[in-house]
């Protein structure tokens, strides 16, 4: 995928990616206010040795003190100096949890002993760190005595007794939000991602054009609580639908300078896609330029115009097909200048024979005499095989696909 494709995926499903936003960063907000506050209290120890009467004597015992912070850190962190706490402090606590609590950290070449201790109480932690400090200056004593007298090798000394701190180590809100919001927006856009991989259906130019090998000569908006209530009123009105069915009647009329397509039969792959929408503000566009338009009601199987246009359909294409009524008599005004429909009429058994017969080509070419554009709004391509029946009287076909709806597959097929 190319940068353009990521950048059409985030403006396309930006929502997927705030929603994932938001909700990590609340479920970071959450779990942080309903976390236990962790508080630390620190002591600092000091090791050393007997000071010896020269400058080697006095490096050796500076190697051994340093030495000696590597297994006092390991003492510190152990069950017995925890035991031995709980015995000073007389707090009823298990030797393991409370050795779990404890951390004992030194910098390298130094002979300081950082001693931290978490608790979710500020002053039992700051009292269980300096007890603990306490009892290892002991502990040392007694473990660095020669058995038989003397000075022991090693002592420890506090350095600096545990304060109460003031405020939580854990947990830490802010780092949490920034955390969630992280996680919250790399997921979002993973999640945009997969699913714009997942959808198999046209969104955009490139992709129609690819797949029918032909160019998208129109975009419309669709508003469904408008387009599919009212036609366009393009007389009055300069809104985004209709300058969208106007730049459509351009391309149409220069699709061929010299001569372009007149009679044009809407279809789509299938039902719901806005083919119907698209052949009546067609044929109303065509007619606001000034020519002679007649809309044609070609879908014999589930006819809308009529109802769309407001005009009585017991009477149209089927019964002119079935040598019922005569063409002139059955053409009604739309109620818009240079503007005729012809309803569909009653639903014959028989749509695909009625409208592939000689009866139906003589119909078209009837009116493409009387008029100087015909718009045919047919059945959905893929069901039935009406719409390429009327296909191939036509100057030509207007497949309609829906951004979003119409799968590729289905596009595909329709070609």
């Amino acid at each position: 995928m190319e940068i353009q494709d990521y950048l059409r995926i985030l403006q396309a499903r930006w929502k997927i990616i705030a929603i994932t936003t938001v909700v990590a960063v609340l479920g970071a907000l959450g779990a942080s206010l309903l976390a236990t506050p962790v508080y630390q209290a620190s002591a600092r120890l000091f090791v050393s040795t007997s000071a010896g009467s020269s400058v080697n004597e006095i490096y050796q015992g500076n190697l051994f003190s340093q030495q000696r912070v590597t297994s006092y850190t390991q003492l510190i962190t152990g069950e017995t100096l925890a035991q031995r706490t709980i015995d000073r402090l007389g707090i009823d606590a298990n030797a393991a949890e409370l050795a779990s609590q404890v951390t004992a950290t030194s910098a390298p070449d130094t002979v300081l002993i950082d001693l931290d201790v978490q608790d979710a109480s500020p002053e039992r932690a700051r009292d269980i760190a300096n007890a603990m400090s306490d009892e290892f200056v002991v502990m040392v004593r007694e473990l660095e005595t020669p058995e038989f007298g003397g000075a022991p090798a090693a002592r420890v000394v506090v350095e600096q007794r545990a304060d109460t701190p003031a405020a939580p180590v854990s947990p830490k809100t802010t780092r949490n939000l920034a955390l969630g919001f992280a996680v919250g927006l790399l997921l979002g856009i993973a999640f945009a991602v997969l699913r714009d991989r997942l959808d198999n259906t046209v969104k955009d130019r490139r992709t129609v054009e690819e797949i029918t090998g032909t160019a998208m000569i129109g975009t419309v908006p669709f508003d469904k609580e408008r387009l599919t209530t009212q036609p366009i009123d393009f007389a009055s009105g300069n809104s985004v639908s209709a300058e969208s069915f106007r730049e459509l009647r351009t391309n149409l009329q220069f699709l061929e300078v010299d001569n372009p397509p007149r009679v044009i039969v809407v279809t789509s792959s299938l039902p719901g896609e806005g083919k119907t929408t698209t052949a009546i503000n067609l044929a109303l566009v065509l007619a606001e330029s000034g020519k002679r338009v007649c809309l044609v009601e070609g879908d014999l199987r589930k006819p809308r115009v009529s109802t769309y246009m407001g005009i009585m359909g017991s009477a149209g294409l089927s019964s002119v097909l079935a040598g019922r009524a005569d063409l002139e008599d059955v053409l009604q005004d739309a109620g818009h200048s240079g503007m005729q429909v012809l309803a569909s009429g009653p639903i014959p058994p028989n749509p695909s024979e009625l409208l592939g017969s000689d009866t139906a080509r003589q119909v078209l070419a009837t009116l493409r005499a009387e008029f100087d554009y015909v718009v045919v709004d047919a059945s959905p391509l893929l069901p039935v095989t009406d719409a390429a029946v009327l296909s191939a009287m036509a100057d030509g076909a207007l497949l309609v696909a829906r951004h979003g709806e119409t799968k590729k597959e289905q596009l595909a097929r329709a070609t």
